[in-house]
């Protein structure tokens, strides 16, 4: 398997401009979430970008596949996360809706990376 340079990877672009994204919008959230879903949020977050990053290092495709499900799962974690923000009126529903679409098009690309290593 050929390593990639994860800092070259769209996915991994994009997860650290969610991260940015993400942090913004968790300072805003109620000090009483400060460790129940801002912190979950940020962790989820950081995970996405983090497992990208890691599975670059792995010396077999398999391997790799492992961390991007990982990054995978954390993304759609972080969507719940959201929800459950805007279910609680912690967030206004555009800039919901804005978050939203992000996350998707980082869902829809780790999936579509994990589908062409061919496993």
């Amino acid at each position: 398997m050929r390593r990639h340079n994860f800092e070259k990877l769209q996915i991994w672009i994009e997860s650290m401009e969610l991260i940015d994204e993400n942090y913004h919008f968790t300072a805003s959230l109620p000090d009483f979430e400060k460790f129940g879903l801002r912190t979950q949020m940020n962790r989820c977050a950081v995970s996405i970008a983090s497992n990208i990053s890691e599975g670059t290092s792995k010396r077999s495709t398999k391997h790799f596949v492992t961390f991007l499900e990982h990054s995978l799962g954390s993304a759609f974690e972080w969507e719940t996360q959201l929800n459950i923000c805007y279910r609680q009126g912690f967030v206004e529903e555009k800039r919901f809706e804005e978050l939203e679409s992000k996350i998707n098009i980082i869902q829809k690309k780790i999936s579509k990376f994990i589908d062409s290593l061919g496993n």
